[in-house]
């Protein structure tokens, strides 16, 4: 058993050794990783080389809604960085709430943060310039917009990772999101508080006490919203959209009844009064409100979501007996590419736009698609070890020859009762290590839900708690601060950061490992 178990664990041993010791980037650990985790199986779980290369197959493919949409949404950004529409929309930023500080804090990080990555744009790249244009320290600009958006990283992406927790786990989607919902106002308050200490330690946090208690059930509230009223809930992938765009309001509102400034165009350069002359507000968001648009419709209005979602699912099998329903036509990243597409009737995008775009895209996109996709595809082969061709369908006759099969007996002998307590490091852990919650419920849901029943514990919980811990690791990524501090030429200054925002994480998982204990 105690071999079993170290095998299965090998593979991660020496994907965080690469990433922690020799810098190696997520991309190319994961790829190793990858290919010691089929040898191992090959060798010691009983598993073909093409039961192998099957599972590496699916996991990719199952890995679409979240690789593709990277690919998607990194066209998009692309598009609206080199037409000009993305400084426009900056600029328009940069002019709320310089009258009250944390409420612009929450403003910024936790309204436009969780808006801004629900429809696949990226704030760690948009929001650092804008805080240093509000006067903000590099290391605070670069620390904020990796934490204000983590609490609701479940609905990054248009809900891509709820998307992969439903279908890893059999849920449906609105069950999957009502489980997440239990944790969202106390996770969101709590990333309120952790970033006014960040800025101002103790003073701001009680100055700031009131918007950030708004800010954070406001967030984590229309989540738990969403998830429950029957109207509402048929967007529930839209959940992240509707959570951001709340706060920002409720934000506006708690200043108009302060009677404090909300719009601040003191801040705004020459430069920046230029970029507004040369583009409307509505041009410039244009990609993403027709992404908005398109999503409410073919969710909010059933027989399209009915033909799109149910109807054609696109079922893929790779492992007889295993189907995947992409449903292509359904998933956001289909929409993205299309509103990209029709955006540029507005924003009229010139010839070398469009070139830049291109150019600029097939640098920046394939690598991190690489990296969500080979994550995937590691669990699923961890989760097929051992699986046998008999006849119409490919079975594990011997669970002993399943890598999370072991790995799930040892996990119940070993943690026991604290299983659901210790599930929330499992997920920071998992975060760190790919970059990514949705790679994170990929790597860990049929662990999971093995181990859960071996304790008779909910294993919709212990998922949950893991993937929220994966969004938390956002702010201890490497590649996500990095990003952030190359934004305002600060690169360096991630190491420092890290010190910090490390232990704001650590304690915000200890809550929703201490919530899982109570609701698995």
């Amino acid at each position: 058993m105690l071999l079993s178990v170290f095998l299965t664990l090998l593979p991660i041993f020496i994907i965080v050794f690469l990433m922690v010791r020799r810098q190696f980037s997520a991309d190319t650990s994961g790829a190793i990783g990858w290919l010691i985790t089929v040898i191992i199986a090959f060798l010691f779980f009983n598993t073909s080389p093409e039961a192998g290369l099957r599972s590496s197959m699916a996991g990719i493919i199952a890995s679409f809604p979240v690789s593709l949409m990277v690919v998607t949404s990194i066209l998009q950004i692309t598009f609206m960085e080199a037409t000009g529409a993305l400084k426009r929309i900056t600029v328009f930023v940069k002019t709320f709430a310089s009258t009250d500080r944390a409420v612009q804090i929450m403003l910024i990080n936790v309204g436009a943060g969780t808006l801004l990555v629900s429809v696949g744009a990226t704030p760690v790249s948009i929001l650092p310039p804008i805080l240093v244009a509000l006067g903000y320290s590099s290391f605070v600009a670069v620390a904020l917009p990796a934490l204000g958006f983590d609490a609701l990283c479940t609905f990054a992406l248009l809900g891509a990772p709820l998307v992969v927790y439903s279908d890893l786990t059999g849920t449906p989607l609105v069950q999957s999101a009502q489980v997440f919902a239990k944790f969202l106002p106390v996770i969101s308050t709590l990333i309120g508080f952790g970033m006014l200490w960040i800025v101002g330690r103790w003073k701001l946090m009680r100055e700031g006490f009131i918007p950030c208690i708004i800010a954070g059930m406001t967030n984590g509230g229309v989540a738990v919203a969403v998830s429950y009223i029957p109207f509402l809930a048929a967007g529930v992938v839209l959940t992240g959209v509707m959570a951001g765009f709340s706060t920002m309001v409720a934000m506006l509102i708690y200043l108009k009844v302060r009677g404090k400034q909300i719009i601040d165009r003191s801040h705004l350069t020459q430069d920046d009064l230029s970029v507004e002359a040369g583009m409307s507000l509505l041009r410039a968001l244009s990609p993403w409100v027709i992404l908005i648009a398109a999503s409410f419709a073919i969710n909010f209005y059933q027989p399209w979501f009915d033909l799109l979602y149910k109807n054609i699912a696109m079922a893929i099998s790779i492992i007889p007996g295993q189907t995947i329903k992409t449903r292509m036509l359904w998933n956001a990243y289909t929409w993205v590419l299309i509103s990209t597409i029709l955006s540029a009737i507005f924003i009229k995008p010139t010839g070398a736009a469009v070139k830049t775009t291109l150019v600029k895209w097939v640098k920046r996109a394939p690598r991190p698609a690489f990296s969500a996709a080979i994550f995937f595809a590691i669990a699923f082969v961890m989760n097929n070890s051992g699986i046998q061709d008999q006849g119409a369908v490919w079975k594990i006759a011997d669970p002993t020859s399943n890598m999370i099969s072991v790995l799930s007996q040892g996990s119940a002998m070993l943690f026991g009762a604290m299983y659901p307590f210790i599930s929330g490091y499992l997920g920071l852990f998992g975060g760190f290590l790919s970059g990514s919650e949705a790679s994170t419920i990929a790597m860990f849901t049929k662990y999971h839900l093995m181990t859960s029943k071996l304790l008779h514990v909910d294993a919709l919980i212990v998922t949950a708690v893991t993937a929220i811990g994966g969004g938390l690791a956002s702010v201890i990524s490497p590649a996500k601060l990095q990003n952030a501090a190359a934004t305002i030429d600060a690169m360096g200054i991630e190491s420092q950061v890290i010190k910090t925002t490390f232990i704001i994480s650590v304690l915000i998982t200890l809550v929703a490992s201490i919530m899982a204990m109570f609701f698995a």
